[in-house]
Parts: structure tokens; sequence; C-alpha cells
């Protein structure tokens, strides 16, 4: 069809030819009309903005008052509080068309002795509810992630929507005001302080596709060229696309274009030859040296998102891997599972994550996450080794330094399932093989030890034999002694003897002597006297 055109990237018009009215567009419709705050959050490039404004379109043409705050045109960097809120206050006085109806700047300033909260929830009631009294009010905030690089904390904004709700059963009025938020976020990433008060418990999560073959059909308007079938076309190009609005309306200009130029114009698509010529143009245009052939960028976003954040990115990939290698990976709303959710790169399906499309799988394949993973691992030969080895090369496990290298690399990280049982393993191994190495050491010490005391010993015995040498020697010469002082004395007693039996004879001598002397001298005596 001619005058036909797809749009690659960016928001579409309302009118756009191309624009594929969803599940989505009609459940947001049906619920800002019941006066439901709305929001969508999902990944980029799913056609958010395009339906704001549609929906937005919608709601004027029947004669309802909106207005859009686009948080990316407000900005994130080297701004304050005030100026945030100024510019939030901006826009829907814009939005809203108030200029020349009430003076903003001197307004503000009439509010200075007030909090910045306050001066937009008075805004709100005495500015919008007041000039429109009778009209029911609609504001979509946009990009609403980028609060997320904001240096301070907007937790207020939201429990202003709260309150904006629950004053509904107290003033009439606010019945009146409708917000719908959109972007690439969950309620959780949004609300800094988790104590604070939050509208996402009060308000419609609506949930956002890809587009199925009878939503599609507007696309397939386009395809009615050079004698192709649309239909088929078409089907083959959502086999691919699984309906992601970016890759399909990409997919769809590219074909078309192919089909348009000189070449396509000489060779015509056979029927029944669609499904190989799609899949050529997809390997071809899309797939081979993606990284060179990823304009608008698409498949660098999801890249990125991926491996902007060290401390994830591990895990992320450890759980991509497992669902390329076909494990079922139930929905459990972890951090992780979120995070790959919002790269776009996987969706929730009948209660698993599954990989979204054909062409993310085909580009984002095992081989890339493998080389991945062994940038980011300081440990990525030896953890394929052992992988390789079913796990069960024990060689292959880390020890020593390069275990503790590994464990502060990974410490802070959220690493995949199997990371992490390597690293266990490596540790169990580590602390078997020191736990051997000091039992091997105290065993040394052990047996040195008893070395030494048998050494001791053998000294001690032998210092014990001379000990009883010396003793026996000692008492031999001390036996010898006494028997030599014993027959000494003896000697001595027997001279002594002799010598007391010397005296005595010769006192007995001498006193025989005298005795006889005395005789003598009596007789003489006698004599003389006789004379």
């Amino acid at each position: 069809m001619k005058n036909y055109r797809y749009q690659v990237g960016g928001t579409l018009n309302n009118d756009a030819p191309s624009y594929v009215e969803r599940q989505a567009d009609v459940e947001l419709y049906n619920a800002l009309k019941q006066g439901e705050f709305c929001y969508v959050l999902s990944c980029r490039q799913m056609g958010k903005s395009s339906l704001l404004v549609k929906t937005k379109h919608h709601l004027q043409q029947e004669g309802f008052r909106c207005a859009t705050i686009d948080m990316t045109n407000i900005g994130c960097e080297n701004i304050s509080v005030e100026q945030w809120y100024k510019g939030v206050v901006g826009d829907l006085w814009l939005g809203f068309k108030l200029l020349g109806k009430v003076n903003l700047k001197a307004w503000w300033q009439e509010q200075s002795d007030i909090s910045l909260l306050q001066k937009l929830s008075r805004f709100i009631s005495e500015i919008l509810l007041i000039h429109y009294p009778n009209e029911r009010l609609f504001i979509f905030i946009d990009e609403i992630d980028s609060i997320k690089s904001l240096g301070f904390s907007v937790d207020d904004f939201f429990s202003l929507i709260r309150f904006c709700y629950n004053q509904r059963a107290i003033a009439p009025e606010y019945n009146r005001i409708t917000f719908a938020i959109f972007g690439v976020a969950t309620p959780r990433d949004l609300i800094r302080y988790q104590n604070h008060t939050t509208p996402f418990n009060i308000g419609k999560a609506i949930e956002i596709s890809g587009f199925n073959f009878e939503e599609a059909q507007p696309l397939a308007h386009g395809l009615e060229i050079n004698g192709i079938n649309p239909q088929r076309v078409l089907k083959e190009v959502l086999a691919w696309t699984e309906g992601q609005p970016f890759l399909t309306q990409k997919l769809c200009r590219l074909l078309v274009s192919l089909a348009e130029d000189d070449v396509g114009k000489k060779l015509k698509v056979l029927p029944g030859t669609e499904t190989f010529w799609i899949e050529n143009v997809v390997r071809s245009q899309i797939i081979n040296k993606w990284e060179s052939q990823d304009e608008p960028e698409h498949l660098r976003t999801i890249r990125d998102r991926i491996l902007r954040n060290e401390q994830y990115t591990g895990r992320l990939l450890g759980i991509y891997q497992q669902i390329l290698q076909g494990l079922e990976i139930p929905v459990d709303d972890s951090q992780e599972q979120v995070e790959l959710v919002l790269s776009g790169l996987v969706c929730r399906k009948q209660g698993f994550i599954k990989v979204k499309n054909l062409i993310y799988q085909e580009v984002f394949n095992l081989e890339w996450v493998e080389n991945q993973l062994a940038y980011l691992r300081p440990y990525s030969q030896t953890f394929n080794a052992w992988i390789a080895s079913k796990q069960e090369d024990k060689s292959r496990l880390l020890r020593g330094q390069a275990l503790i290298d590994a464990q502060t690399w990974a410490h802070g990280k959220s690493l995949s399932n199997l990371d992490y049982r390597f690293l266990a393993a490596s540790e169990e191994l580590d602390r078997k093989e020191v736990q051997q190495a000091l039992e091997a050491e105290r065993a040394k010490e052990v047996e040195a030890r008893l070395q030494e005391q048998q050494k001791r010993q053998a000294q001690q015995r032998k210092a014990s034999r001379v000990v009883k040498l010396l003793l026996l020697g000692m008492t031999i010469k001390f036996v010898i002694s006494v028997a030599w002082g014993v027959s000494l004395l003896r000697k001595i007693e027997v001279l002594e003897s002799q010598l007391n039996y010397t005296q005595i004879k010769h006192q007995n001598k001498v006193g025989n002597r005298d005795k006889r002397a005395g005789e003598q001298g009596s007789r003489e005596r006698l004599i003389t006297t006789d004379n």
C-alpha cells in the first residue's frame, strides 16, 4: 500500500496508520474513564508513550481535559527540589492551557510560606479544580523512571496522588481528577523509602504486551506489495518478533524497503517461500553483526541494561543462561527477575520466565552469555572447565589466594546459582585441604616431638647407665674402702691389743721386779735387823 509508513522508534501520532490497538488500550481507557489511578510500567520500546498519546487523544475527543508531565523535560541532574516541583506545576499550567489566565510566577511567590508539596496540592485544588469546575481532568505522567536519578526523594509526590484519591470521600470535586503513570520501573523502584505512603496499592496496573495476530492486522496493509501475501508475511514476522512493537515495525519496514528496491522488484517472493525470505532478512539485516546494524538503537539498549550494574549482572546472566538451557524458571518477582523483565529480554508467561522472542534468543544466545560471563568472572577458565566436567573435576576448583580473590570479587554481587555452587565447592575443598595440611603439620610436629622425646629418653637411659656405673663404681670403691677401713681398724685393734698386752706385760715385769726388789730389800732389812 502506497503512503503507508511504519515507524521504528519514537512516539506514534494518534492518527498513525501503523498504530496497533491492543488489550492495554481498552483496559487503560476504561479504567481512566472510571476514575481509577492507572500505571503502565514495562520495559522500553513497548509503545507506552504511543499508548499515552492515543489514550489522551481519545479522551480529549470526548471533551475531557488532559495534560502530560514529561519527567525527562523537567530534568533530573543539577536540579533542586524546588525546581523539580515548579517544573511539575509548570507542565500542568501549560498542559491545561492556563497561560494568560493564571500568573504562575506571582502565584508561586504568594505561596512562599508553605512547603513545595503543599504548593502543588494547592495548585490542583485552588487552580485546576476551580478554573474547570465541571470538567474531568486527566494528568498523564510519562518517563516516571527518570526520578530514580534525582539526588533527592520525591516520595511525597506519590503520597499526594494517593491523597487526591483519598479526598474523594471527603471532597467530591476530587473525583474529577485522575492520574496515569508511564515508565520503565516497578512501584518498588519509585518509592525510595518503603515505609512511605504509596498510591500503587490502590491503583490499577495495566499490562502491556506484544501484538497478537488479530491485533496486528493494521500492519498487514503496508505489506501489500509486489504480489506478497500480507497475511502470511505478517504471521512470519510475528513468529520472529512475538509482536514486540519496535522489532515488528522495524522488520515490516525492512521487508517493504527490500521488496521495493530495484533488486526486489526483479526478484519476486514466490508463494510458500515467505518463511525462507523473512528468515534471510532477519538474519542478514538484524541478527548478523547486530551491534553495527542496530539503528535506531534497540538491542544495544537491552544489552546495556543487563550489563550496566556489575553487582547484579552475573546473577541476571546466570538466570538467563538457565532459561536458554531449557530450564523452567518460575516467576518469583525477585529483584533479578524484575530487572530481566524490565530489560525487555524476557517476559512472564504462564507462571514462568521466557525469552521474549526468537530474535532476542538468536542475538543474546548461549555463546553471548558465556562470553559476557567469561569477561566478568576472574575465574572463568577454571569455572568453564569445571562445568565441562559436569562439576566433578575437583582439580578445577579454586584454592588459596585464587579463592580469596574470587570471594573478594563476588562480595556484594548477585551471582548465578552455578557461580555460588562453584565457589562453595572451592571453599569446601580448600577447607578440607587446609585441614589436611594442618593435620599433616600436626602429625609432623607430633612425630618430631616423639622423636625428640625418644632421643631424650635414649640420652636419659645412657645417662642413667653412666650414673649406675658410677654408682656401682663408687659403691665398689666404698665397699673396698669400708673393707679396707675395717681391715685397718682390725689391724689397729690388733696392734692396740698387742700394745696393751706388751704394756701390761711390761708393767707386770716392772711390778714383779719391783716386788722382788722390795722383797729383797725387806730381807736385807730383816737381815740387817737381825744383825
